[in-house]
């Protein structure tokens, strides 16, 4: 730009032309490359070999609801089947702020000094809402997260059944056929409807703290019948005396329970996350239950109903989807709702005869 004050007639004056403006974008700006997509026998291969990236994004798929994706999935699934099995299934739940996500922390740490792989799958909560979720666990996992033996994954419950993602059981599968030997499944912890990670691991571990209700909370039916064994955390400093009374009320409410199918008797411990204390007797529970139940043949007893169990739950889910995911039954199912609303029609009335039309269909 010439500026008039660099003419002669104004020697005395002086105006720089300033310096040419820099590009919007970056030229050192690397580009952006495409994620990789591979064939069902490379997520395998990737898989058995322990590639952490490819069992995430295998996981990633399990999750997604698309159909192209969930086909791949399911071809995957059916090719790591026959190296899994292998692992010692653990489901950990208790109350919000029971410290589950710090003790798995540091059970994980116990476990990977012994030279075990561990895989733990943590279940987020999701928002009613927003339908979204933190996904946060790891977070509480400092030690673990960084360890090499050890792969977290955090999962949206999506509002399935006790907090369980939707293919939680899946990805046991793709993690034990990655060479994992220790799957933990960390719950939402909202109480008797854990039924769903019950269904799905060998031990269910129930954490408890002290000082929050009477010998009556125990005798609760519900999560206590669910339970292998139940650990009272932070049994320490002034809460010492609370967490044995805690065990002695939680002693006296099992006693009153039928007898357990497995015939394992539960045991109830005391154990300190914050000072490491009770770690080791807590793994040799779990250790001697896992003895005993493939000693008298309840181990696969119970693998094989929890198989079952799965078949009969895809089958509801598959229903479910195949019945809302159809344009034309959406439009119907508004108008159904209106009469609902207006009092037009009981919504028992209304229900049935969306079925009707759906078995019609058919």
């Amino acid at each position: 730009m010439e500026h008039i004050e660099n003419k002669d007639e104004f020697g005395g004056l002086s105006v720089n032309k300033g310096i040419e403006q820099p590009p919007t974008v970056n030229p050192y700006l690397k580009k952006r490359q495409k994620k990789k997509h591979y064939t069902p026998d490379e997520y395998v291969e990737g898989i058995l070999r322990g590639d952490r990236t490819i069992l995430s994004q295998a996981v990633t798929l399990v999750e997604s609801s698309k159909t192209e994706h969930q086909a791949v999935a399911q071809e995957v699934i059916e090719k790591c089947l026959p190296h899994a099995g292998n692992a010692i299934r653990v489901g950990i739940t208790g109350v919000p702020g029971a410290g589950k996500s710090t003790s798995i922390d540091t059970f994980g740490m116990h476990l990977i000094a012994k030279g075990k792989k561990l895989a733990v799958l943590a279940i987020d909560p999701s928002s009613e809402r927003s339908k979204g979720s933190i996904l946060g666990d790891k977070t509480r996992m400092e030690q673990l997260s960084v360890q090499e033996n050890a792969f977290i994954r955090p999962s949206p419950s999506a509002g399935s059944l006790g907090g369980v993602a939707r293919k939680t059981r899946e990805t046991i599968i793709l993690c034990e056929a990655a060479g994992f030997d220790t799957i933990v499944v960390e719950t939402v912890g909202v109480g008797q409807s854990e039924t769903a990670v019950h269904s799905m691991v060998d031990f269910f571990m129930l954490l408890q703290v002290p000082g929050t209700g009477d010998e009556l909370q125990g005798i609760k039916r519900g999560i206590m019948e669910l339970a292998d064994g139940v650990v009272i955390n932070k049994a320490d400093g002034n809460n010492i005396e609370k967490a044995q009374l805690a065990q002695a009320q939680f002693r006296n409410a099992l006693h009153l329970f039928p007898a357990t199918q497995s015939g394992w008797s539960p045991k109830v411990l005391t154990y300190s996350g914050y000072y490491g204390l009770g770690i080791t007797e807590i793994w040799d529970m779990v250790y001697e239950y896992m003895d005993f139940t493939k000693i008298n043949g309840y181990f696969d007893f119970r693998r094989s109903e929890q198989a079952k169990y799965w078949m009969y739950e895809s089958i509801n889910e598959n229903l479910k989807n195949h019945f809302y995911k159809n344009h034309h039954r959406e439009t119907e199912l508004k108008h159904m709702e209106q009469k609902v609303l207006k009092g037009e029609i009981s919504s028992f009335i209304a229900a049935k005869r969306m079925l009707d039309e759906y078995f019609r269909e058919k």
